[in-house]
């Protein structure tokens, strides 16, 4: 048989077969996926990779989108500095059949915001939303490559001294002299989250009895920080270090002699590997996010991809980035059906940008002068969290979504 009968003959068997003449099967788009695989947030590098890894098993599993089929390339960022997301970045600009890039956060500065740019390689991040902000906002139109699913952070600076407050109101706890101590991590998020804090307590009439910022890395000690708070014990402690380790260091050692004071932290207590490292110690935290899945009747998306997750996974609870990892890879595969070539990567950038639909942490549409997501009441709300009995976070606020009611942690006196 001649090799054109023989393709011939392949392509009838094909179609009897349900492969369809277009071979999609054969057609593979390579999702380049930038992951912390090793180092101090390997935990959510796992949570990057499943998320993408479900959303392209159904799609596959659906036959592909737009003639075409996928799988996930990762490269490994491990501990976030410029040489290794740079590393990793290129090593995927230059992997042949990858058509986009997706990361939950690569650098904490956004600055392969520029590398995927120079390229025009389609780029979905969650990454630190500000610094993401400052680069596209200088010329946005050279920039349709690239949009954050993380919304706006202003809220993480702004919204914690309301929400402590409409808590202590409710009657679960006193504010009597506004007193707050705030401990940050030297890095580009926990800081500016942290310096957006103190004006905003100012501003509402807190006094700060501590302000620490250590450098960026682990920590081995907490405890001359913690003594230097328990010396004027406040009615708040915010510590905005991300690293799980460190905030569950920092709790553990809070517990060896704890004051009679809310605790906030800002993300760790979101990765599931926080609450193993203080078992019953955080029952009684308080954290936030912008960005978490409104698990909630009132918005079923939210609902319908966590259980998705945690039923591929048995993960309970999900990582705070497997549902928006997924959601990025069907965000791509929206634009994709839209343009239909994976290669066109000018459109598919545009596209990505244009499309607004609910997803789990919200309704999703970007700012167009700085293609970062918008974050409202409406569209992604910031959400307050209290891990409670047996290390479940509950959703404590906005009302509209609230899966419980804030209690009075374990360690406050009556």
């Amino acid at each position: 048989m001649s090799k054109t009968a023989f393709a011939a003959f392949f392509l009838v068997i094909a179609a009897n077969l349900g492969f369809g003449s277009s071979l999609a099967w054969s057609d593979v788009v390579k999702i380049g996926l930038l992951a912390p695989m090793t180092g101090p947030n390997a935990g959510d590098g796992q949570d990057f990779v499943r998320g993408v890894e479900l959303a392209v098993k159904e799609a596959n599993a659906g036959g592909g989108v737009a003639g075409h089929t996928f799988e996930v390339v990762v490269a490994d960022t491990k501990d976030a500095s410029a040489a290794a997301v740079t590393s990793a970045g290129e090593r995927l600009l230059g992997t042949e059949g990858v058509h986009v890039i997706l990361t939950g956060y690569a650098s904490l500065s956004m600055f392969e915001v520029e590398l995927m740019a120079d390229a025009g390689m389609p780029y979905l991040a969650a990454g630190p939303s500000p610094q993401f902000a400052a680069i596209v906002g200088r010329d946005p139109g050279a920039y349709d490559c690239c949009w954050s699913f993380t919304a706006d952070f202003k809220g993480y600076e702004t919204d914690v001294t309301p929400a402590v407050e409409a808590l202590s109101a409710a009657g679960t706890f006193d504010l009597k002299d506004r007193t707050v101590a705030i401990i940050s991590s030297d890095n580009p998020y926990s800081r500016t989250i942290s310096e957006g804090m103190k004006v905003a307590f100012a501003d509402a009439g807190w006094t700060i009895t501590v302000d620490e910022l250590v450098p960026f890395g682990p920590v081995s000690d907490w405890r001359p920080i913690l003594a230097k708070v328990r010396e004027a014990p406040p009615e708040l402690i915010v510590n905005t270090d991300f690293l799980p380790a460190n905030a569950a260091l920092f709790v553990n050692q809070f517990q060896e002699n704890p004051t009679d004071s809310v605790m906030f932290l800002q993300y760790a207590p979101l990765v599931p590997e926080f609450v193993k490292l203080t078992g019953e110690n955080s029952t009684g935290v308080l954290y936030n996010a912008i960005g978490a899945p409104l698990v909630s009747e009132n918005w079923p998306r939210g609902v319908e991809i966590t259980n998705r997750y945690e039923a591929e996974y048995r993960e309970v609870p999900a990582g705070p980035y497997g549902t928006v990892l997924y959601e990025m890879a069907i965000q791509y595969f929206q634009a994709l059906e839209k343009v239909g070539d994976p290669a066109d990567h000018d459109a598919i950038g545009k596209a990505l940008g244009s499309i607004s639909r609910p997803i789990a942490a919200g309704l999703l549409a970007f700012d167009p002068d700085t293609h970062v997501a918008i974050q409202s009441p409406d569209h992604i709300p910031v959400t307050f969290f209290q891990i409670q009995e047996g290390g479940v976070g509950v959703m404590v606020a906005p009302e509209a979504y609230k899966t419980g009611d804030f209690q009075r942690p374990p360690w406050m006196s009556e």
